[in-house]
């Protein structure tokens, strides 16, 4: 990062974003730890690419809060600081809105999305992927790489050509993981057969 992007950085106001994000404590994950976590990994991987857009990064620490507080006062989003009408903005691009499915979800942001907006879902998804190596549900694994190669993967081909990049590794060493448990499980099967 350079000096120009570090000074744009550290002038970023992002502490009443993490006191909203404190909603999501608690909220547990299917890969293990809690929502408030993913946030904050969100916005890691954002700057890991160099994305310091100060509403990108503020609504990565916010993007699940109106999709998994149903009962979220958006009022208190809304009067954080000046750019909170443009975060909230973006937070909802990025939301699941009620009875939308969720390939429905991705293709409306891939077709209708604003940069910052996909850019985000990409990010997001990098971060669930990581997470999916402390998944044991293996249905919920293969689901979730098959929608990434069919959803997200050309969506980062728009947007950033290092993330797509990251997210075909992801695909590739969790496809890797569920066969190496499947052929375990086998083998375990087989060898209790025998015995």
């Amino acid at each position: 990062m350079d000096t120009e992007q570090t000074d744009k950085l550290s002038g970023t106001r992002l502490a009443p974003y993490i006191q909203v994000a404190t909603y999501l404590i608690g909220k547990s994950r299917e890969g293990g730890g809690n929502m408030f976590r993913h946030q904050l990994d969100t916005m890691s991987i954002l700057i890991d690419y160099k994305y310091i857009d100060p509403i990108l990064l503020k609504a990565s620490l916010v993007h699940d809060v109106l999709e998994d507080i149903p009962d979220f006062n958006h009022n208190i989003l809304l009067s954080i600081d000046f750019d909170s009408h443009a975060v909230y903005e973006l937070v909802q691009e990025v939301t699941r809105r009620h009875g939308e499915t969720k390939p429905a979800f991705l293709t409306r942001i891939y077709e209708s999305g604003s940069k910052k907006a996909k850019i985000l879902k990409v990010a997001d998804r990098i971060s669930n992927m990581i997470s999916l190596g402390f998944v044991n549900n293996l249905e919920f694994v293969e689901r979730y790489i098959n929608e990434t190669e069919r959803y997200l993967l050309p969506l980062a081909a728009e947007v950033d050509h290092n993330m797509l990049t990251e997210l075909k590794d992801l695909c590739s060493s969790r496809r890797k993981y569920l066969n190496d448990f499947r052929n375990l499980e086998r083998f375990i099967i087989n060898y209790t057969t025998e015995v």
